[in-house]
């Protein structure tokens, strides 16, 4: 059966989480990454000072960035191509799912998805904890921590990691109604 894993990260523009202000996304296919994919989002919202701080984006980065209703055109068929999965999944799983209900758009009833976060910590289940920098720098994987496309890639690098020491992404498989 073929594998495909679409690893996925947002960054929010502020503490209500209902609003994307970047995506990145890495199509994991038969135990490889296969492509990648980055974009800015215009939220369409107001942007706290925390999370310009966190993530590096502004209200003038994204001003010419394409809103979630356009970008969505683009990264659907992507979305529908595979299993989604996140490190802290019910997180993005969140956003993804507020956003899409915000701009009116109908995907489907549920998705399927993986947490890197939940396999971590049956992987390695002695790190002081599970976040994506602490794995990440436990395993040597390159990150560059808030950033959609860095965090997307790192999470797919773990998924890697996770299924070469043996583990399979079945056991973790949840349904997230959207």
């Amino acid at each position: 059966m073929k594998e495909r894993y679409i690893v996925f990260d947002v960054e929010t523009p502020n503490r209500a989480n209902d609003r994307m202000s970047a995506i990145g996304i890495t199509v994991v296919e038969d135990g490889k990454i296969r492509d990648s994919f980055y974009s800015l989002v215009d939220p369409e919202a107001r942007f706290d000072y925390f999370n310009i701080q966190l993530t590096g984006i502004s209200p003038e980065d994204v001003k010419d960035a394409p809103d979630f209703a356009a970008l969505w055109q683009t990264i659907e068929p992507i979305f529908s191509s595979g299993i989604l999965v996140a490190h802290n999944a019910p997180f993005d799983m969140g956003v993804l799912a507020k956003c899409l209900r915000a701009y009116g758009i109908r995907w489907k009833a549920q998705a399927y998805y993986a947490c890197t976060c939940a396999m971590g910590k049956q992987c390695y289940p002695n790190l002081p904890n599970h976040k994506l920098n602490t794995m990440c720098e436990a395993l040597g994987i390159s990150l560059d921590h808030h950033r959609a496309d860095s965090d997307s890639t790192a999470c797919a690098k773990l998924l890697l990691d996770y299924q070469a020491q043996g583990f399979s992404v079945r056991p973790f498989i949840r349904t997230y109604r959207l």
